[in-house]
């Protein structure tokens, strides 16, 4: 009598319990999408918590900060002028001023605009008048040159077109810091700003944020040569 032998090519017996494999892929592919969006939630939680962790600092040390930048601005322009503070009116005369503004936060996904309580940006703002245009473009020129040199991302060069004026912005560290420049032909004025990265406000002072503006800058002028 021959032995029954099973085909060689017989599928093997199916497990009347088991998922269909359908059934299986599906649950692994949700498994895995369920994974990756907590992983996302995370990461965004994670910078979230880290765009808002600014170091606390005094206001005062934040402005001299600000200063700083426009000063070393101001000597590679070339300027000769001395500017007094005074907080000017835009678009005329002079300017050399502290001002400060709230913080603001975007939240996990990047979809709201909330201030961040207690943190404030500090930035000081000089303006001169009678500004020829030769002393412009060369100053300027040689400041796009020397900000690159120093590691700063140029954002803007714009050169006089059509009596459009002279544009000049920079930043670093992802924007949290930046400078802008200009020049208006038709008026002979220039412009130029600084702000630095935002700071909590020491401990009793977070109910005076933003800062009061009335922080007084130095003289902006040339720096005494050694």
């Amino acid at each position: 009598m021959p032995e029954n032998t099973p085909p060689v090519n017989a599928a093997p017996a199916r497990d009347p319990y088991a998922a269909p494999s359908c059934v299986r892929g599906a649950l692994g592919c949700a498994g895995v999408a369920l994974l990756a969006l907590i992983i996302t939630v995370g990461v965004l939680s994670w910078r979230s918590s880290e765009a808002t962790d600014f170091p606390r600092v005094a206001p005062e040390d934040m402005a001299d900060r600000a200063f700083q930048r426009s000063q070393e601005a101001y000597d590679v322009l070339g300027f000769e002028r001395t500017v007094e503070p005074v907080a000017g009116e835009a678009g005329s005369g002079t300017d050399n001023s502290f001002s400060a503004d709230y913080c603001y936060d975007n939240g996990p996904l990047g979809l709201e605009d909330r201030t961040v309580d207690g943190a404030y940006a500090m930035s000081h703002g000089w303006a001169l008048d009678h500004v020829r245009a030769s002393q412009a473009a060369s100053g300027l020129r040689r400041l796009h040159r020397h900000l690159k040199d120093e590691g700063w991302e140029v954002t803007t060069y714009r050169e006089d077109s059509k009596d459009l004026g002279w544009w000049l912005s920079v930043q670093r560290d992802d924007g949290d810091e930046w400078m802008s420049f200009a020049w208006y032909p038709d008026r002979g004025y220039f412009t130029g700003d600084a702000s630095v990265p935002c700071a909590y406000a020491p401990e009793g002072e977070s109910d005076d944020v933003p800062p009061d503006s009335g922080l007084e800058p130095p003289s902006l002028g040339p720096s005494p040569q050694d």
